[in-house]
């Protein structure tokens, strides 16, 4: 059963700021793009480093998206949230948020604005990103639920190359919400609600 990160398990596990400063991927010979979202936290960063290395000759992790603003967050959420209205018109709002919580996370356990989460995917020597079953960003409304990292309904090409990515990610700690195959945390609550940790390390970057 998929734990969603607004799962009172995962708000409730407590946050112990380490000082980390967030850092730039490119500068670390990674594939990142230049603005904010290719800047993560230190200890994230080199995990990316190492699983990038860990990749196969010809292939490299793609970052499409690291840190994201509360402001950021927090539009997304509304937006989205928006589009669920007219499609769960009997939907109450516990309900509302367990369905927005499947593509984007409550920001106050959001990873990305933590600096501790990537949206990433994995390209070869010329950008070309492998065929993983859905874009990145799809929605679950979008892709019929084959966002989902397990999904039963994307073909075998797509199911092998997102187990490529993971068996890099998850040897260097990183770890995926289950549904969006793209989006790798470490350090944050999510991730300590998973691997059994007692805190998280990073909070909200300026809090």
């Amino acid at each position: 059963m998929i734990t969603l990160i607004n799962d009172a398990r995962v708000l409730a596990v407590p946050v112990r700021p380490s000082r980390e400063p967030l850092v730039r991927l490119t500068d670390l010979g990674l594939r990142a793009p230049a603005g904010p979202g290719g800047l993560v936290r230190l200890g994230v960063a080199e995990r990316l480093v190492r699983a990038d290395r860990a990749l196969p000759a010809g292939f490299h992790l793609l970052v499409v998206e690291g840190y994201r603003t509360i402001d950021a967050q927090r539009a997304i959420i509304d937006d989205y949230r928006a589009s669920l209205v007219p499609l769960h018109p009997d939907a109450g709002a516990a309900e509302l948020d367990d369905l927005v919580s499947r593509f984007v996370a409550p920001a106050d356990a959001a990873p990305h604005v933590a600096g501790a989460a990537v949206d990433c995917t994995v390209v070869d020597d010329d950008g070309r990103p492998l065929w993983m079953g859905t874009a990145i960003d799809d929605t679950p409304e979008q892709s019929g639920g084959r966002c989902f990292t397990a999904s039963p309904d994307i073909d075998d090409v797509a199911r092998d190359n997102r187990a490529l990515m993971a068996s890099v990610l998850e040897p260097v700690g990183m770890v995926n919400y289950e549904t969006e195959w793209w989006h790798w945390s470490h350090g944050d609550r999510y991730w300590a609600c998973r691997t059994g940790a007692t805190a998280a390390r990073y909070a909200a970057v300026g809090a």
